[in-house]
């Protein structure tokens, strides 16, 4: 169900039990980082792709709300979780396949996800992927969404291991 805005008069309008697909949505109000937040904290679960250096072309154009945003801008809502999103310039250029928790994903032009002292986080090696248990709830943060510039299986593969990653318990 697609949703156009995280904050309504109740809060977020979906189920805890349903799965949050975000992939790099436009900055986030202080209402709809709330919500979010609230939502996760009271058992829902998200998959989010921030991607700090989107390299996909969009058949939007600029100031189209379709468009997706060029830059990650997101800052609040995961340093809230305590998670911090990098972008180191000097990364070369071009897809490449990098493994996170088993699950081998295309990147180009990656963030690195750090996280704080305290945060229930964790982040591997490779820092790609945050795994982060918010109250009842369950994060699911992907520094990159190169996953959704192509259709081939095993771009979709990795998609349903996120899936299956993010709604598991």
């Amino acid at each position: 169900m697609p949703v156009d805005t995280l904050a309504g008069e109740q809060g977020l309008p979906l189920p805890s039990s349903a799965l949050l697909v975000l992939v790099q949505p436009r900055p986030l109000t202080p209402d709809e980082n709330f919500a979010l937040d609230t939502w996760v904290r009271g058992g829902g679960h998200v998959l989010l792709f921030a991607d700090p250096m989107l390299t996909a072309a969009s058949d939007y154009p600029l100031g189209d709300p379709r468009r997706p945003q060029d830059i990650a801008m997101l800052s609040p809502i995961l340093s809230h979780w305590g998670l911090a999103l990098a972008f180191d310039e000097a990364q070369p250029r071009g897809e490449q396949s990098v493994e996170a928790r088993g699950i081998r994903l295309p990147v180009n032009l990656r963030g690195q996800l750090g996280v704080s002292a305290g945060a229930h986080c964790r982040v591997g090696k490779e820092q790609l992927l945050a795994d982060c248990r918010i109250g009842k709830g369950r994060a699911i943060v992907v520094g990159d969404a190169a996953l959704f510039d192509g259709e081939d299986a095993g771009r979709i593969t990795a998609l349903e291991a996120l899936i299956a990653l993010a709604i598991s318990r």
